[in-house]
């Protein structure tokens, strides 16, 4: 049977060949790394069920099912469904995006990272075009996920606002600050805003309140990482709301759908055409 099997086909819905004839390896949908109870006990019954009793753990917060019977991938996906599990994908396509935990669990988050991830993946998943296209969503300047490796990265940041009538000049911003943005002068706060990396460091460990932060998006554009490896550009200024966000992050996926060629990643249309193109479209879509 192996040998009539379109495991082309097969492979946009994330069932991929192995070495061993007649089995694959299924990926599963994981967005932003969250599965629930339910959703990882199906996964280990149809594991033992199917295949061998053991999961494998990507790099880009995945599942993968190894030893899964070409012959039962239509049972395994109907178990898999009845337990909330969505199967993932391979190829030319909008891949699961990933993310950290960001500021609902973690202390150093400034964007709620998880709910933008299932938006994102509600919006781009499974979307075809000329090559595989990831997005990664990290809370902050920690950037557990690398935001950079991303073909669009999306990082938590902060626009900073100083209250003086509420500080105590007691210096605890000036020592969180990484960037050495923040200096004492004779008893009072000041601020480098050419070295301010948006973090948000001051605003939460400041004890009076004295620092207010208005949450962002910072977004990088062409990252990869593998056998060519590139950090991701910021090509517009922080962004204060989704909906510039997502008319941002639209204009990215159109010029690319647009100008790539087939079998080409972001990074390498953008090493091709110059990045001036993208440009002019993400400006356009941040200034509307």
């Amino acid at each position: 049977m192996a040998n009539t099997v379109d495991y082309a086909a097969l492979k946009k819905g994330g069932f991929m060949r192995q070495k061993q004839k007649g089995y694959g390896s299924l990926r599963l949908a994981v967005v932003g790394g969250n599965l629930t109870a339910e959703n990882i006990k199906t996964v280990a019954e149809v594991a033992e069920k199917y295949g061998k009793g053991y999961v494998h753990m990507t790099s880009r917060q995945g599942i993968e099912i190894p030893f899964i019977p070409v012959e039962d991938l239509d049972k395994v996906k109907e178990e898999l469904a009845a337990g909330g599990v969505k199967t993932g994908v391979c190829g030319p396509r909008v891949r699961t995006v990933t993310a950290c935990q960001g500021s609902e669990i973690c202390p150093s988050g400034c964007i709620d990272t998880y709910t933008l991830a299932k938006e994102l993946d509600e919006r781009y998943f499974g979307r075809e075009l000329p090559h595989k296209f990831k997005f990664g969503v990290t809370g902050c300047q920690n950037n557990c996920l690398k935001a950079e490796e991303n073909d669009v990265g999306i990082k938590g940041g902060m626009t900073v606002t100083y209250k003086e009538d509420a500080c105590i000049s007691c210096g605890v911003c000036v020592k969180a600050c990484r960037t050495e943005a923040l200096s004492m002068k004779d008893g009072k706060i000041a601020l480098d805003s050419g070295k301010c990396n948006n973090c948000g460091r001051c605003v939460k460990s400041c004890p009076t309140d004295a620092w207010v932060g208005e949450p962002g998006y910072l977004v990088s554009f062409g990252g990869t990482f593998g056998n060519f490896i590139y950090k991701g550009e910021e090509f517009v200024p922080i962004i204060r709301d989704k909906e510039t966000l997502f008319r941002v992050t639209d204009a990215a996926i159109e010029y690319f759908e647009e100008n790539a060629k087939p079998s080409e990643r972001f990074r390498k249309t953008l090493e091709r055409l110059g990045s001036d193109g993208l440009k002019e479209k993400l400006a356009v879509a941040y200034q509307k």
